[in-house]
């Protein structure tokens, strides 16, 4: 429910779809690793909020998985969190004893922890944890030391000073500036249905744009997720600028793919061979 995967829902339920021959049938999953399973399979024709590292794993190892659209550049939006009685109050405080979350294998949430590990000298056990209500309650019951999330879930506790913010994705520094998160395809999907996958990708276009220029997206979503609508108003100015959504070109590539290998997502550079038919981003 992360405000940046609301363009196929929300658009769909304000029309935007129709007006391409669309109808969007949408499923919800615990984090990227489980979403990028799905598309691989062929059971989701599309995925969305996938890391762009995992997506690029998957490729490698010969996976019928390419990216259609970006989808979420910046990694400001992710943020890692303990409870209030926590000692730890920066990462330079975790120990190897202590536990940080990550959503799934493959997911942004996981390659900015590996970052934190390798970039920041983060001590903590990685360990996936699923998406964010089931990571909060292992926060909140001890399983778990250092929890992650995405706004605006948990802002109302974080306001409430149950929990508190310790990091954020853009505190790794590779990370600035590169997009992070995309939409994926399945490539046989892409290959049968390519007509319809265009209209979708307008129409997804169209719905991003939407989100921002009218109030009634964020009215939407507000009462879809049962939010205020000022913290709601708040998330978005913090969290998600219009420019992190956007969806014409992969931002900082060349760093993503230096990234990949140097977080042991991949064993070696994808070649520009590769890249070319890996990246089936339809022009705006």
């Amino acid at each position: 429910n992360n405000w940046e995967n609301q363009p196929p829902t929300l658009g769909q339920d304000v029309g935007i779809f129709k007006k391409y021959g669309i109808v969007v049938d949408a499923s919800g999953s615990a984090g990227a690793g489980e979403t990028l399973q799905a598309v691989i399979s062929g059971s989701a024709d599309l995925g969305g909020g996938v890391g762009v590292a995992g997506a690029m794993r998957a490729f490698s190892k010969g996976a019928p998985v390419r990216i259609l659209l970006p989808a979420f550049t910046g990694t400001g939006d992710l943020y890692w969190y303990v409870r209030a009685d926590s000692p730890i109050k920066t990462l330079k405080d975790a120990t190897a004893q202590n536990t940080i979350a990550y959503s799934t294998s493959g997911s942004s949430s996981n390659n900015i922890v590996v970052a934190f590990q390798q970039e920041l000298g983060l001590k903590a056990k990685a360990t996936a944890t699923g998406g964010p209500p089931g990571t909060f309650t292992q926060v909140m019951t001890g399983q778990i030391d250092i929890g992650w999330a995405a706004p605006p879930f948990a802002l109302k506790e974080i306001r409430e000073g149950k929990i508190r913010i310790i990091a954020r994705g853009s505190d790794v520094p590779s990370l600035h500036g590169q997009t992070v998160r995309v939409i994926i395809v399945n490539a046989n999907a892409l290959a049968e249905k390519k007509d319809a996958i265009l209209r979708f990708a307008a129409g997804y276009r169209e719905a991003a744009d939407w989100m921002y220029a009218d109030p009634k997206a964020l009215a939407m979503y507000a009462e879809k997720i049962r939010q205020p609508i000022d913290i709601l108003q708040e998330s978005l100015k913090e969290f998600h600028p219009q420019s992190a959504m956007q969806t014409e070109r992969m931002a900082d590539l060349d760093g993503a793919v230096a990234d990949a290998v140097k977080l042991k997502f991949l064993d070696a550079p994808l070649t520009k061979e590769q890249l070319a038919e890996f990246l089936q981003i339809p022009p705006k």
